[in-house]
């Protein structure tokens, strides 16, 4: 059994009335702080974008205190993100403007962390690169474990008027790599800073809420940012059958 806490959108650096950024920072530490404490082990902290508010490299350098943790921790960049300073200061190789793409190979499973991001634009897409990529790491290896992918932007609506206008476009592409390779059980995402249950190919497509701030529903009066929900994160439980179980956690 695999059991993965997935967060996402702490956007360190965010300057909400003048305070520096102290806020977001907060936020972001008191969820860490809840996961470092937590009685058994985590087999990954999964970090879906939006790791800096301005790409800066000073904020990833927060990114990397921040998410410290006796827990392996992986991330991906989201449309607040910079390549090559995240290339740089977070992975430590050369800076560019290549696609941030990653395996990692956990106990019983893989998981592919994607680069959704388009620079200098707030929508997504999985480039080319990026789904050649995918495609060739699902087809070799450990074919016969499951695999979680993640990104940052979700490939579907989630009925959010502002957020839907910003998604993953090209979502097409994506879903005939995904019928090709059965051993796929979820797809996991952030962006919409909401916590939030669909599907996309027939597989679940699980939103992770947004630690800095949280979107609100037309129903609630929104679309609105709330910063007065407290942070919330997920807990994905993936069984020896492959089959997901997600749990939804208020922080705070």
């Amino acid at each position: 059994m695999l059991t993965i806490a997935h967060l996402s959108d702490i956007h360190l650096g965010q300057d909400r009335n003048q305070d520096g950024g102290e806020r977001a920072r907060k936020r972001a530490e008191q969820v860490m702080a809840y996961l470092d404490a937590l009685l058994g082990p985590l087999d990954a902290v999964l970090v879906t974008g939006d790791l800096a508010d301005h790409g800066l490299p000073e904020e990833y350098r927060q990114v990397a205190e921040v998410l410290d943790s006796r827990h392996p921790v992986l991330i991906c960049p989201g449309n607040h993100d910079r390549r090559a300073p995240y290339w740089e200061v977070l992975l430590g190789e050369e800076p560019g403007e290549e696609p941030v793409n990653r395996l990692h190979r956990l106990p019983g499973a893989d998981v592919l962390m994607l680069d959704s991001s388009i620079p200098g634009r707030h929508d997504g897409l999985l480039d080319d690169r990026t789904l050649d990529w995918l495609d060739a790491q699902l087809a070799d290896g450990r074919t016969e474990l499951p695999a979680l992918v993640a990104f940052h932007h979700p490939p579907a609506e989630l009925h959010i008027p502002t957020v839907d206008g910003i998604r993953q476009f090209g979502e097409a592409r994506l879903a005939r790599v995904l019928r090709r390779h059965p051993r796929v059980a979820a797809l996991l995402c952030g962006h919409s800073h909401t916590p939030a249950a669909t599907t996309f190919a027939g597989l679940p497509l699980l939103v992770a809420p947004g630690v800095v701030s949280t979107i609100t529903l037309p129903c609630e009066g929104g679309p609105g940012i709330s910063f007065d929900h407290p942070p919330m994160l997920a807990f994905h439980v993936l069984d020896g059958d492959g089959r997901l179980t997600t749990h939804y956690r208020v922080v705070g």
